[in-house]
């Protein structure tokens, strides 16, 4: 029965980071070209409330798809298969495992489930930009964070991979390339007896595929000195967007020792003045972290207004079984930590709003994404005013206006 599914039928779902999403399409091709047919549900375990809700959608899809079997991977399975395999039709496919087809093979083997669908799936994971891994795993030990041990350490993939797969890409019209992976800003291959680092990829990218019009960095490490390089380019090369998010955490000295990170403010402080106005950044946050007072989340809300990051994703600590972090003294309510998160966030949108004023009357070029949204070197969307534009297209666009969260522009 195997032998007969088409490419039709994977179907797949992702929750939490960008580079899960990646895998759930590397999952799907993979299974396709063994005739294995079911749904790929990859999940993500960074927080308590990311686990509930991937065990909700997976009860979900098993309610509504009673035929079909449900191949349930990533970091939430890894960690807590309790939470998926009394659910009918799953079968739990470790981390490890995840990009082995012969754990799906095994599976479907003693399996009397296939592909009956009745729910509704969005299968493409594909944007109007490419996301390309380079790097999985993570070699820190952060007191906070699950996912390092969940997947395992860091393991920079080969050169001529990434390169075969960012060409793959612009053949096939993507012009902007994403480069992704757990810790990405650790990446590093031995050539020639020399250290290869992700400044390093960039610019052989850049300079060996020249189709490639915009390349783009994931979330990156501050306390890397390469990001310094890194920056360089992105005010020199026009075609390196020149936008940085930055794994910052915290903006007191002190929760930074604590959650064991290996930057400090002013190590951010001094990224933001190398840019000098030419690069923008965006922040992670965690809010509420054990031992967290009122005083050091002031730091962390001062250093937001001081450098003005346009985006900061900001989310309350939670604390997951087998950190360091969850056995702290000083764990801080849910509800205090969720006030903490709409303070910090707030004061990121007058950030953005602020950056965006600055744009008001300028031109500048844009990447198509659908329905006339467009995304800005700086990763700020704006509508687009008049006739429809395919997507992927990079064009000209001038800026006109704010709306809420978004800028608005005219085709030049």
């Amino acid at each position: 029965m195997q032998a007969e599914n088409n490419k039709n039928d994977i179907k797949t779902l992702s929750f939490g980071c960008r580079l899960n999403a990646l895998e759930c399409e590397k999952i799907k091709n993979m299974l396709e070209t063994h005739g294995i047919c079911g749904v790929v549900v990859n999940t993500c375990s960074v927080t308590g409330e990311a686990e509930r809700q991937c065990g909700q959608a997976v009860r979900k899809i098993a309610r509504e798809n009673p035929g079909a079997t449900i191949f349930v991977t990533g970091c939430g399975a890894t960690r807590n298969p309790e939470l998926f395999q009394k659910i009918p039709g799953t079968v739990i496919i470790p981390n490890e495992q995840k990009m082995n087809p012969s754990a799906y093979l095994g599976a479907v083997a003693n399996c009397t489930r296939g592909n009956s669908f009745a729910g509704n799936f969005d299968s493409n994971t594909e944007l109007s930009k490419k996301f390309v891994q380079v790097q999985n795993g993570c070699n820190h030990d952060c007191t906070y964070c699950v996912t390092r041990l969940l997947r395992g350490p860091a393991v920079s993939f080969e050169y001529d991979d990434i390169l075969a797969d960012v060409c793959r890409a612009t053949q096939n019209g993507f012009d902007e390339i994403v480069l992704t992976g757990v810790d990405a800003a650790s990446y590093v291959r031995i050539y020639d007896g020399r250290p290869f680092l992700l400044n390093n990829l960039c610019r052989r990218l850049l300079d060996e595929v020249p189709a490639m019009r915009r390349l783009r960095l994931s979330s990156v490490d501050p306390a890397v000195p390469i990001i310094r390089d890194i920056i360089e380019m992105m005010k020199t090369d026009s075609r390196f967007m020149p936008h940085l998010h930055l794994s910052m955490q915290s903006g007191s000295d002190t929760i930074l020792r604590a959650m064991r990170r290996r930057h400090t403010a002013d190590t951010v402080r001094e990224l933001v003045k190398l840019a000098d106005g030419r690069v923008s950044f965006g922040w992670d946050i965690i809010c509420g972290f054990p031992g967290e007072t009122d005083e050091l989340f002031n730091e962390t809300l001062s250093l937001v207004r001081e450098l003005k990051p346009i985006r900061v994703h900001a989310f309350p600590y939670s604390p997951r079984p087998g950190t360091v972090a969850a056995e702290m003294p000083g764990q801080i309510a849910r509800s205090e930590s969720k006030r903490r998160v709409k303070i910090i966030t707030d004061a990121a949108a007058e950030n953005m709003r602020e950056f965006m004023a600055g744009m008001l009357g300028t031109r500048t070029s844009v990447l198509v994404e659908s329905n006339n949204m467009a995304r800005t070197p700086d990763d700020i969307p704006v509508k687009i005013a008049g006739a429809a534009i395919p997507e992927r297209t990079i064009c000209d666009v001038k800026i006109t206006g704010i709306e809420a969260d978004h800028l608005t522009g005219t085709h030049i």
